[in-house]
């Protein structure tokens, strides 16, 4: 390759590499308990979950570092057996490495949003992890990926979709994550199963979750029974 060729192709992945350096940092947190591997769940939902759909990370994933700390994710699918795949990908994320289940919300459904299609299913998950915001997000990409998630066009109906909510206190903004998420504090089908998972939770930059939630009340969540 030539020279200029090489030079032109590591300005690249600096430019790309760079704006992900403030997601890539960790507030101080505890040391991560590998041993602690039992979930606090909602009476809703029970670990061993024995269902057809079963998830896998298969790409390497880099080692983490040490402390640990709280991330919240948000859980959706509209295609398919979508409450089989939510609750499998419930239980796959108590099996990402360096990462334990917490606790996971009660199912909600809801319409999709600026999109046509089916209701969707939406829980969040409560994890302790030790992965860095970066890693833990290729690791909720490649859940969706081995669940057929596809990406035709924009808010296209999907088989499984994982935001990562919060990370921590880690307020950050690239190309590829922003956190808290971008849209957190505009969905009721967020806000309400997180104000049921911590009621008291601070938002980083967006104050609490509960005081949050009454601005979306407007938007119909409903409880799902299926």
């Amino acid at each position: 390759m030539r020279l200029w060729m090489r030079t032109l192709l590591w300005v690249l992945l600096l430019r790309v590499w760079l704006p992900w350096t403030d997601c890539s940092r960790r507030p101080k947190a505890q040391p991560f308990d590998a041993a602690a591997r039992r979930p606090r769940l909602t009476p809703s939902l029970t670990l061993p979950l024995k269902l057809p759909l079963k998830l896998l990370v298969t790409p390497p994933l880099p080692p983490a570092a040490t402390p640990a700390v709280d991330a919240y994710i948000g859980l959706g699918a509209n295609l398919g057996d979508a409450t089989a795949t939510v609750l499998a990908a419930v239980q796959a994320l108590d099996g990402l490495p360096h990462t334990r289940l917490v606790a996971v919300s009660a199912l909600v459904a809801s319409a999709p949003v600026d999109a046509a299609g089916p209701d969707y299913i939406n829980a969040v998950a409560h994890v302790r992890t030790a992965l860095a915001p970066l890693p833990l997000l290729a690791a909720l990409q490649a859940l969706e990926t081995a669940a057929g998630r596809q990406r035709p066009y924009h808010h296209a109906p999907r088989t499984l979709d994982l935001d990562l909510l919060l990370h921590g206190t880690t307020v950050c903004q690239g190309p590829v994550l922003t956190l808290p998420h971008p849209r957190l504090h505009l969905r009721r089908f967020v806000l309400w199963p997180l104000a049921e998972l911590a009621p008291q939770l601070q938002l980083p930059g967006l104050g609490p979750v509960q005081h949050l939630l009454p601005r979306v009340a407007d938007q119909t969540v409903w409880r799902w029974r299926g």
